[in-house]
């Protein structure tokens, strides 16, 4: 059988400028100010983010590939799922080891990719449907507004990784997980990639290597920023600040102003005051203990059924089911 790639785009570049708009006058007009971590990830965020992930502090991915290089096949197993459906999917590589071992067990039928970034989205999905021969439906969307839009049918393994739920608040952690409870049926399963609180030094060392290349992919907001909005921001005038926030548990990554300038946003016709020393918070990346996890992910409407680890104890990975299915308009 060949596979086939089809796409529905349920954002599109309109609402991609609506939303940037939206957040950068809220952001940078609030007091402390902050860019939310979305807007990272033009072309040049992400070949930096993936630099990122091959440097020896930053152990979260190479900690969550080992558990699925190790535990795929029992995960698999578990789900008993003939879709997966990944959420924020960017390139898939790590989840191609999910889907090899669904696809050896004869259940895999059919993958959903789901990604904001629609270039990514349409290489990683035709790489899919050639490597796997099953159909790919990629979806480009928000995963905080058009999870509604992931195809149903089949018993969906939706796989949400990366530590990616730590960059939410923990009201918008609460929404997501309860988003993605609401649009579970009987027979899926949700994965759940979650980053484990763990010693300060090595935590803010992930988020600040000696090489620079985290400080260099924090300071790429501001040239996307000068690209798409006209801003006048000089990247060179800020200082890139990783932090350990303990009474939150979460890292913080903050760009801090060298001296008081004013920077001019053109295409929302706003100008920034900032003060020497003040800073624009870009990331939080919440670290979590195994109970915590357990606990959210009850609150949300979900059993959870099992976890693994890397060798370390860095990362977990949790499979869970939903519970009480609430009830959908017009049932």
């Amino acid at each position: 059988m060949q596979g086939h790639l089809s796409l529905d785009v349920v954002a599109g570049a309109d609402d991609r400028r609506h939303a940037l708009c939206n957040d950068v006058r809220a952001g940078l007009s609030g007091h402390p100010k902050q860019i939310p971590p979305a807007w990272f990830y033009d072309e040049a965020g992400s070949l930096l983010f993936e630099e990122i992930t091959r440097l020896p502090e930053y152990y979260p991915t190479r900690a969550e590939r080992s558990i699925l290089a190790c535990r795929a096949t029992d995960i698999a197993s578990a789900a008993r799922a003939d879709t997966l459906v990944e959420i924020g999917s960017g390139t898939s590589e790590k989840t191609r080891l999910l889907l090899d071992a669904m696809a050896a067990a004869g259940t895999l039928e059919r993958i959903v990719v789901f990604d904001i970034s629609r270039d990514v989205l349409v290489d990683a999905g035709k790489g899919l449907a050639g490597r796997y021969n099953v159909d790919v439906h990629a979806v480009v969307g928000d995963f905080c507004h058009h999870l509604a839009s992931v195809p149903r049918g089949g018993r969906r393994l939706w796989a949400f990784l990366g530590g990616t739920i730590g960059n939410l608040l923990p009201l918008e952690r609460a929404e997501l997980l309860a988003a993605f409870r609401t649009q579970m049926e009987p027979g899926d399963h949700l994965l759940l990639g979650t980053d484990l609180v763990k010693d300060e030094d090595r935590l803010v060392a992930a988020y600040d290597d000696a090489a620079g290349v985290t400080a260099e992919f924090n300071r790429n907001v501001l040239a996307v920023l000068n690209r798409e909005l006209g801003a006048s921001f000089d990247p060179s005038l800020f200082d890139h600040r990783a932090l350990w926030n303990a009474r939150e548990a979460w890292i913080e990554m903050h760009l801090r102003s060298r001296l008081a300038h004013k920077v001019v946003v053109a295409d929302l016709d706003l100008t920034v005051c900032l003060e020497e020393g003040e800073e624009i918070l870009t990331e939080i990346s919440a670290k979590f203990t195994a109970e915590q996890v357990s606990d959210e992910l009850v609150a949300a409407g979900f059993v959870p059924l099992d976890t693994w680890r890397d060798a370390n104890g860095d990362f977990q990975l949790t499979l869970a089911a939903p519970s009480v299915l609430p009830r959908r308009m017009g049932q």
